[in-house]
């Protein structure tokens, strides 16, 4: 299993959205959302948890993401924000906790290899994803819903 994903915003806070794409052999998931006033990490974060969210079963993952504050903080950050009491090594609170919390309780039970990956360097998944992540935010800029701002398009290889 395969799981990649990208988040953006524009403002910073500001409307952003996030993608995530789940490969599994020939079967293919497509998911995004987005939000009306986030951040750039914020939708980072929320496009991993839709991915793990949407695993049905513990397995081992491959995760692919051009965020180092992801990759960075699930390989890296975590375990020692955990002990410090979620709490950075300057003993600041960890922003985003809630998100980063959620990303502990869900990966708790798949083997997960994190990967970085350069953005906007050619990597077709990661591509694809940042299209869909553009989409929304202009889709949000352009008065649509936020409700109705959502991808879930499955596709089965051939």
């Amino acid at each position: 299993m395969s799981i990649y994903t990208d988040g953006g915003c524009r403002g910073n806070p500001g409307c952003g959205a996030w993608a995530a794409i789940l490969v599994a052999g020939k079967h293919r998931r497509t998911l995004g959302g987005a939000a009306a006033h986030t951040t750039n990490n914020q939708m980072e974060l929320q496009a991993a948890i839709e991915g793990f969210q949407a695993l049905k079963r513990p397995c081992q993952v491959r995760f692919v993401s051009d965020s180092e504050y992801l990759i960075k903080g699930m390989t890296q950050w975590i375990q020692g924000w955990q002990r410090r009491g979620w709490k950075t090594s300057s003993k600041d609170p960890v922003k985003n906790r809630p998100l980063w919390q959620a990303m502990a309780k869900l990966t708790a039970h798949h083997r997960v290899r994190w990967e970085w990956v350069r953005g906007h360097d050619g990597h077709p998944e990661n591509e694809e994803c940042d299209r869909i992540v553009n989409d929304l935010m202009d889709r949000l800029a352009a008065g649509e819903p936020v409700g109705s701002l959502r991808v879930d398009e499955r596709r089965t290889g051939d």
